[in-house]
């Protein structure tokens, strides 16, 4: 049986150039059963990210699962702290790095190394 982590593995940016690209193959993953998305090879993200990581999880528990997304890259978790959204869009990511307790009052704009 493949590693549940193996579809998105292959993800290397998550831009706007290929937001909808990675939106329908993460869509068909969670429609096949996977909950685990592993997102460490990413390496270039923008908004767009942000968008398609928050559509995964509204039609992962439209589903009635649970999708954990797993390894993601500093810059992606800035973009999520940025947006105010870091605990909705993964239940693995913790308080730290979500920037809770003041963690975040030492971060800036210029810390996101946005592409």
């Amino acid at each position: 049986m493949p590693d549940p982590l193996d579809t998105l593995q292959s993800l290397t940016s998550l831009t706007v150039h290929n937001a909808t690209l990675a939106l329908e193959q993460g869509m068909a993953a969670i429609r096949s059963g996977q909950t685990r998305f592993d997102l460490r090879n990413v390496k270039a993200v923008d908004s767009a990210a942000v968008s398609v990581m928050l559509t995964w999880q509204r039609a992962a528990q439209e589903a009635g699962a649970v999708l954990e997304l797993n390894n993601l890259p500093t810059n992606l978790k800035n973009l999520t702290k940025l947006y105010g959204v870091c605990a909705l869009v993964s239940s693995t990511l913790s308080a730290e790095d979500c920037g809770t307790a003041g963690a975040h009052a030492a971060r800036s704009p210029s810390d996101l190394h946005h592409h």
